[in-house]
């Protein structure tokens, strides 16, 4: 499919990878590889696993003896910091750029080699080792996007505790039931930080939440802001005294930790129901973070990769910290937003730090759409060599004014699907891959993926249907923290024997996959399901429509019909009139049984800070109904 020479004819709107794109690539023959790892899964996984170093091989690949609770690598000895630090220090790594940062307001960069990362991880470790963190208990992190939570982070993993990481904006509550729900004895956090000018108050957050969390010793506080916080004696300590004392500084051995041993929990943002805490393991999400980021963003030595996610999600775990330091890539992590206090802030660091490969959400794709190509324009981006997207599907429209306004229409745009519970890509192309639209083409390698209906049975191509995954992978998670019943029946009780995503999706008749969105954004409009992204994306390929978010709503006659909410594009203004042209560009474009009931003008959508259209929120609102938990709420 993906070899050089013809290419096979396709359906649809195709974009081929030129062939200054293939003479690159690493992997050249898309195909082969599928084959190979479809045929031998554990071959392939073992193949990748033997690319990185172990203190001792494992003795089994995959136990599958006791479904869905299976081991990767088993018997094998590893600690994931020995593959992202200490390996590389023995290499022509050693000097080599980790990490780049740049504060928001563009004043402050540091930067860190792969030698000094591991003095800085050392040394938070050896100061969480003083606050008597032992081996397999829990740290919550809830910081700011600043070099000091990597080192957190990266300082757990290495002794061998279990990090807990809370984005930096979370409210009291879910603060608070976080730390208790993981039993956590530390809380490292900072004094403040820094959202589009503002200053987010993390420390006097932490003081409100760990009131009724009776497990906390001790609190680390890195400073930031400047600003003046409450500081508990005995309790809280400033990380940057401690780093001034003899026990911080001087080596700090890496724990061996066994393949299975829990590396991090992180909780699912709990759009719905109490919030799930996802358990991962040192070993299979080693190396399956290592090897998707190898082959689906081609990672080199020379690369600058830019993943503006926060470390406070998974995205931010996989494709921020981990999978770029395993892989020995430069990575740049920017402490502030797209459009602060210009709609050009990406595209300035992107120019100033000369980053290869850029891999950022629909959302902020479609936030920089509205202000037009002039502030791109104004920055040289020809240092960018590949495009990525992640969170949500990006719609055509989206995809199109990516690829052209920034790719320049010669970068090919990886569009990735996964999950936090998934750890690592599932669905994505690769560079050499044709490239759809508003798809994620096919399954990585070793993995199936299969639709199914209500009751299981595979559905033809192009219908839509529930999204499963038939192979277990290295990097899936193990269980949800402390609930393996919950874990069961969540993920694997549906559809026994394999597990379910909770995404709806379709598959074509190349085999490409689309992901239409979560099962519960689905409207069923008189006996047809439609999917709430179909029709946003529908809404956004008006001119005018900037973003756009549908629900569905209880009607007498069809059951559910659609309401949506829509905000203009600069230079155009609500009216009747164009409420109505909207309403029939998707009838024209979905047919009359998609066209909405109502379009609703709005200045903002509520999101969650990982950039979510949190649609239960608009349709609690519509019907005058409590909005539940809003703590993931952006603002």
């Amino acid at each position: 499919m993906a070899k050089t020479g013809k290419p096979k004819e396709m359906e649809g709107e195709v974009y081929y990878p030129s062939e200054q794109v293939i003479a690159q690539a690493r992997l050249k023959d898309w195909d082969a590889l599928a084959e190979k790892a479809g045929k031998d899964l554990e071959g392939f996984w073992a193949d990748e696993a033997n690319e990185l170093e172990w203190y001792k091989k494992w003795d089994k690949v995959l136990d599958d003896s006791n479904k869905p609770f299976y081991k990767w690598f088993v018997g094998a000895k590893t600690n994931i910091i020995h593959n992202a630090i200490d390996r590389h220090l023995k290499t022509h790594r050693k000097n080599q750029l980790a990490l780049i940062w740049e504060s928001e307001d563009g004043k402050t960069e540091r930067t860190f080699s792969y030698f000094a990362m591991n003095r800085e991880v050392s040394r938070m470790a050896n100061i969480i080792k003083a606050m008597g963190v032992q081996k397999g208990e829990r740290v919550t992190i809830y910081m700011g996007r600043v070099p000091e939570i990597v080192f957190a982070m990266m300082a757990c993993a290495k002794i061998g505790a279990i990090h807990s990481v809370v984005f930096g904006g979370f409210s009291v509550d879910s603060l608070q039931g976080r730390i208790d729900d993981s039993n956590s004895k530390l809380v490292i956090t900072c004094d403040g930080s820094y959202q589009n000018g503002k200053i987010v108050e993390l420390k006097a957050i932490v003081d409100e939440s760990i009131k009724r969390c009776p497990s906390v010793e001790n609190v680390i506080v890195v400073k930031r802001v400047g600003n003046p916080v409450v500081m508990e004696s005995g309790r809280d300590h400033w990380y940057q005294d401690l780093c001034a004392l003899p026990i911080a500084n001087g080596k700090c051995v890496t724990e061996v930790m066994d393949a299975e041993d829990p590396l991090f929990i992180l909780y699912t943002s709990g759009s719905t129901g109490k919030p799930k805490a996802i358990l991962h393991t040192h070993g299979g999400y080693m190396v399956g973070t290592y090897s998707t980021l190898k082959y689906v963003f081609d990672v080199n030595d020379e690369d600058r990769w830019w993943c503006t996610a926060d470390p406070g999600w998974i995205t931010g775990h996989s494709y921020l910290v981990y999978g770029p330091m395993i892989n020995g890539v430069t990575t740049f992590m920017f402490e502030g937003g797209p459009s602060y206090p210009y709609p050009n802030r990406w595209w300035q660091c992107i120019e100033r730090y000369g980053i290869t490969i850029f891999y950022t959400a629909p959302t902020a794709i479609r936030g920089l759409m509205r202000f037009g190509e002039s502030w791109p324009n104004k920055h040289d981006l020809s240092s960018l060599r590949l495009l990525g997207t992640v969170g949500e599907p990006i719609n055509p429209e989206a995809w199109k004014w990516y690829h052209r306004v920034i790719g320049k229409e010669t970068k090919p745009i990886i569009d990735t699907w996964w999950q936090t519970e998934t750890g690592s890509f599932m669905i994505t192309p690769t560079p050499v891959v044709p490239l759809k639209p508003g798809s994620g083409t096919r399954p990585f390698f070793g993995q199936e993926a299969e639709i199914v209906d209500e009751e299981g049975n595979p559905v033809p191509d192009n219908t839509e249907g529930y999204l499963t995954l038939k192979n277990p992978w290295p990097a899936m998670l193990r269980t949800i923290y402390g609930d393996d019943e919950r874990y069961v029946k969540q993920y694997w009780s549906k559809f026994p024997g394999r597990y379910t995503t909770g995404d709806s999706a379709k598959r074509d008749s190349d085999g490409y996959y689309w992901i239409i969105g979560r099962v519960d954004d689905v409207i069923k409009v008189s006996g047809h399901r439609l999917g709430t992204a179909e029709v946003e994306s529908a809404l956004v390929s008006h001119p005018a429509v900037a973003e756009a978010a549908a629900i569905g709503l209880p009607h007498d006659v069809k059951g559910q019909a659609i309401h949506t909410f829509v905000m203009l594009r600069t230079g155009f203004s609500p009216s009747a009139e164009l409420a109505e042209e909207l309403r029939q560009h998707v009838s024209t474009h979905m047919g009359p049984i998609a066209r909405p009931e109502d379009v609703k003008f709005v200045d903002k959508l509520p999101k969650t800070r990982s950039g979510k259209i949190m649609r239960r929120v608009l349709k609690a609102r519509a019907q005058g109904l409590p909005e539940g938990d809003i703590s993931t709420l952006e603002e």
